[in-house]
């Protein structure tokens, strides 16, 4: 019979996309994959390639009294674990992050199976910076991953953040600069929280620009719907031909075509555009836990991929003058690109699968 993989994320999409890739790579290699996630993460997983799921859903809150609901929450989510992990016999438990990733690892830390946590940011996340020093092994998606606890450090390998096949596709097309009288494709991305810099600064700083480079830009611009107007009204005024809508589903054809991408510096982001080999600049969201986006950004921005304004400083000013020079120099996009492909790990899904594969032959769980 095959092995059992549980996969625990949960929370955001940033633990639940590779969560989704690895499950697709070893269901791919003959494993049976249950997904333990949370009510959050469920929104995330409409076609998560798993056999079964476990609800593990868990308080949160500050002071005496939130922390001590957590607890018990904690507590009763590794009860309702120990008891599915006993009964799939599962092989092996990974965790991304997230609540959820708790309850499944230390159940599975319990009854001495093989486990193991991937840590898609440049800062180890809460929960895997506290369960790190108990499990098999932990997944890197950056180099010089922070806040790893003391002792840790010898048991994590740098392999990357999965990214979807069709992003994947991308790290073998050739990238082409603009021409010099030639279309100037412009993409801005941003994630729902803290978006509106995005839709308000960046179309104004577009806008900003000389007439003659204005009139060579095609904008694609994702934002949230309550901005769409505004944007596309700035864009108008300005003679700038764009396009603007709450989603794209097609991200990876319109990578494809981008000259330069505008967005946020989350860890998918920051992979895809790696493994894309596209030019960007980024505005790390500043809530960011452990300020993780303003790491991911100069982990980019150190091999040359990208260009960086905080959010404090990202005037409309600011933008107009890091934006100038970039959509004005088409070989200056060219090295950007190379600087981007340089830092890619385009094969994480398959190195994250043959980990997970090692540790269960290395530590096969009690009968």
């Amino acid at each position: 019979m095959s092995k059992v993989c549980v996969v625990a994320a949960g929370g955001t999409g940033g633990h639940m996309f590779p969560a989704e890739a690895l499950a697709r790579e070893l269901a791919g290699r003959g494993w049976r994959i249950v997904l333990a996630t949370d009510h959050r993460g469920e929104a995330y997983a409409h076609n998560f390639p798993a056999e079964e799921r476990i609800a593990l859903d868990a308080a949160t809150g500050h002071g005496p009294i939130g922390l001590a609901k957590a607890g018990v929450a904690i507590a009763r989510g590794v009860f309702k674990a120990r008891k599915a992990l006993k009964r799939l016999d599962a092989a092996v438990v990974v965790g991304f992050g997230g609540y959820p990733s708790a309850p499944a690892l230390l159940a599975a830390l319990s009854q001495g199976r093989p486990t193991l946590v991937h840590e898609q940011n440049s800062v180890l996340g809460r929960t895997n910076r506290w369960l790190s020093p108990y499990v098999g092994a932990v997944a890197a998606s950056f180099p010089d991953l922070k806040m790893v606890p003391h002792g840790v450090g010898a048991r994590v390998s740098l392999i990357g953040n999965p990214v979807r096949p069709d992003i994947r596709a991308l790290f073998d097309r050739p990238y082409a600069a603009p021409t010099a009288e030639g279309p100037i494709r412009v993409l801005v991305t941003g994630g729902s929280q803290g978006a509106r810099i995005l839709a308000e600064a960046v179309p104004r700083a577009l806008a900003a620009l000389p007439a003659p480079l204005r009139a060579r830009l095609k904008v694609q611009q994702q934002a949230r719907a309550e901005s769409l107007e505004a944007a596309r009204e700035i864009y108008r005024a300005a003679g700038i031909e764009a396009e603007a809508a709450p989603f794209f589903s097609d991200m990876a054809t319109r990578l494809s075509g981008t000259h330069l991408v505008i967005g946020r510096a989350g860890a998918s982001t920051c992979s895809e555009l790696a493994v894309a080999a596209l030019p960007s600049l980024l505005v790390p969201l500043k809530i960011a836990m452990d300020d993780h986006q303003r790491f991911n950004a100069a982990s980019l921005a150190e091999a040359g991929g990208a260009e960086v304004a905080l959010e404090d400083e990202a005037t409309v000013e600011r933008l107009t003058a890091l934006l100038l020079p970039l959509l004005s120099d088409p070989a200056r996009l060219a090295a950007m690109s190379a600087g981007a492909k340089s830092a890619a790990l385009p094969d994480a899904t398959r190195a994250l699968a043959d980990m997970v594969e090692a540790a269960a032959a290395d530590g096969a769980p009690p009968a």
